[in-house]
């Protein structure tokens, strides 16, 4: 069953940005991306402090939006959601089932943290792809997502991905001072068999929640690989 809150009003799930056009987002694919507000995280390196935070994010009109995706049809094949943390709002499964309605197919962006609401979307059909963000080896977890993580809950995120039942990936954004080579070997590990995983160094965009952070060495980007490549098919990807 979906997880929908029956007593909630309709559009009680906020979109606070829109890229329209996007050859990057979803590989393959023409995507427009939507960004939903708040996260149950506080990663340091996060580069969409205001959706996270609220300081500054004003919401979009949900109904241009839709007449921009019904406009668009046949130019665009695609929408990514992402955030923010798109699980964490009930209407998410409305918000899915409209753009579905339009034939659009749909990547999911999430941190895995709400495994039962992930596995309803799965089930449901309402995502082609989600690329999961893994945040750090276990042990790091709380350094690196800013708060306490429910690490069972992660690992049921994983382990419902792997079932294929749905195209996935796995994504670490590698950050100085917060990943080391060791770290990322145990991450490759914990996801050992997966179809792919992505390391992405971290770029400074002038948005993240820490100012002052920088990526890591091209040295040890290298190493990071070469270590997760003992387990799971590894590139990397520039954000």
């Amino acid at each position: 069953m979906l997880p929908i809150d029956k007593r909630g009003k309709r559009g009680a799930m906020k979109i606070y940005g829109i890229e329209k056009y996007s050859l990057v987002d979803y590989d393959g694919y023409v995507a427009c991306t939507l960004f939903t507000g708040g996260c149950n995280l506080r990663c340091p390196f996060c580069h969409n402090a205001s959706l996270v935070t609220g300081v500054g994010a004003k919401a979009l009109d949900e109904e241009e939006i839709f007449a921009y995706l019904r406009m668009r049809k046949g130019l665009v094949d695609a929408v990514c959601v992402t955030g923010g943390e798109p699980t964490l709002h009930r209407d998410l499964p409305e918000l899915l089932v409209r753009i579905r309605a339009l034939g659009y197919r749909i990547k999911l962006d999430t941190n895995g943290t709400k495994p039962d609401v992930l596995a309803a979307l799965v089930e449901a059909g309402l995502v082609d792809y989600v690329a999961m963000d893994v945040k750090n080896a276990p042990s790091a977890y709380p350094k690196t997502a800013g708060v306490e993580v429910d690490i069972a809950a992660i690992e049921r995120s994983i382990a419902l991905l792997k079932e294929g039942k749905v195209d996935y990936e796995f994504r670490t954004t590698v950050v100085a001072g917060y990943h080391t080579p060791q770290e990322i070997g145990q991450i490759a590990a914990w996801i050992a068999g997966a179809k792919r995983y992505f390391l992405q160094p971290f770029a400074d965009h002038g948005t993240n929640l820490t100012p002052g952070l920088s990526g890591v060495s091209e040295e040890m980007l290298g190493e990071m690989q070469r270590q997760a490549q003992a387990y799971v098919p590894t590139k990397i990807r520039s954000l």
